[in-house]
């Protein structure tokens, strides 16, 4: 997702001091270990996740410019970090000090044992998580098996987005989306689920649509769903890599349908990569799959540095920090943590998630239950299924 600058303003000031408490009592910043010299951190996002912390990051150095002289960005395509990490650690000269990723790479990482144990090893040096976060996103954190740390948090999807001057028939059912794919060939697709948050939604989302055994199991128990995809893919034209070109598609028009999630469908409207006039829909039997991005620190980092690190992502959970993540509604609502309003966050956010948001969304998200993705060694097991099986059949 595309990067996008949001005004810091009234929010540095807020954030400068370390004398403001959390709801809990607990000192914004931890009483950790100051480094004997201020660090440089490399920070790489996996997930787009910087669009909604890279300002709060970038407060942290000028808030603490003893501790952190300089925080390096960039990204990297989620597939690709796990080996890379993979490598740098068998050579033990590990240059990546926090991993920002979605479930993917979280699930990878602990898969492969490449992060650091945070909780409860480290929870005397992070706010008890339990008494900040907002209920869905404290479920969230039980999937990092205490490797990571939840930072943003969205309910996202499945949602299907669609040109209405295009779709005259909207589907309601998993079934009439079927029936309209197949009389209208190449007109809907996703992306590949390993490296696409809406195609990760979809493909966790599409058990509970369809009823199938397990929603929990994407080896015994998913018959209906892996079917189903076999089926829809023969209308499939291509798996892109991404998210961003199936949004691109649909704005150019080569697509009609593809799937979205609340801030997939907010946040392209408003950058005009998508029209405003697209609209959304869930089908019958549509429950919420949960986001969450999280921060992870690689093995390999110092002593020194995790302090550092340990003491950023205090600052990260603080509610004027949070108060950035609703953005430009990219992780629409965005925010981890209770007591943290639109009305907190920069006016940018609050204009364009009022131009471009959906009110719809607030009865949908209260009147559908909210389910947790897959456990890590589920999802890598869904996400390797899935290419062998699915995306596989397109070549690449």
């Amino acid at each position: 997702m595309i990067d996008l600058g949001i005004s810091r303003r009234g929010f540095l000031a807020a954030s400068a001091g370390t004398a403001g408490l959390l709801a809990t009592g607990r000192p914004v910043f931890a009483a950790l270990q100051k480094p004997s010299s201020p660090v440089t951190l490399n920070v790489v996002d996996v997930a787009g996740n910087l669009a909604l912390t890279q300002k709060a990051i970038e407060n942290y150095r000028k808030a603490k410019p003893d501790w952190a002289s300089r925080i390096v960005f960039s990204k990297a395509p989620a597939p690709e970090l796990p080996g890379k990490l993979k490598a740098q650690q068998d050579a033990a000269r590990v240059d990546i000090d926090l991993v920002l990723t979605g479930t993917d790479v979280l699930s990878a990482g602990i898969d492969q044992k490449l992060w650091v144990n945070l909780l409860p090893d480290r929870a005397a040096d992070l706010p008890k998580l339990s008494d900040i976060y907002l209920e869905p996103a404290a479920r969230m954190q039980g999937l990092a098996e205490g490797q990571g740390v939840v930072v943003t948090y969205y309910p996202s999807g499945p949602l299907f987005e669609y040109a209405p001057e295009r779709v005259k028939q909207v589907p309601k059912t998993a079934a009439e989306l079927l029936a309209w794919a197949k009389a209208n060939p190449k007109r809907f697709a996703y992306a590949r689920p390993a490296n696409s948050g809406p195609g990760r939604t979809f493909l966790m989302g599409l058990p509970y649509i369809l009823g199938d055994k397990d929603p929990k199991d994407p080896v015994n128990g998913w018959e209906k769903t892996w079917a189903y995809l076999r089926e829809l893919g023969e209308t499939i034209e291509a798996y892109p890599a991404g998210t961003t070109p199936t949004m691109k598609a649909l704005g150019e028009g080569s697509l009609d349908i593809i799937v979205s999630t609340t801030g997939w469908d907010i946040n392209p409207r408003v950058l005009g990569v998508v029209p405003k006039s697209a609209e959304v829909f869930a089908v019958e039997n549509f429950r919420w799959v949960a986001d969450a991005h999280y921060m992870c620190i690689p093995k390999g980092v110092s002593a020194e540095k995790l302090a550092v690190l340990l003491d950023l992502m205090n600052h990260l959970l603080t509610p004027a920090q949070q108060a950035y993540t609703y953005d430009e509604g990219y992780f629409y609502p965005g925010p981890a943590v209770k007591g943290v309003t639109l009305a907190m966050a920069p006016k940018e956010s609050q204009d364009a998630i009022a131009e471009y948001g959906r009110p719809s969304y607030d009865k949908l998200i209260a009147d559908n239950p909210i389910e947790l993705p897959l456990a890590a060694d589920k999802l890598v097991q869904a996400f390797r299924r899935w290419d062998e099986e699915i995306g596989a059949r397109k070549g690449k």
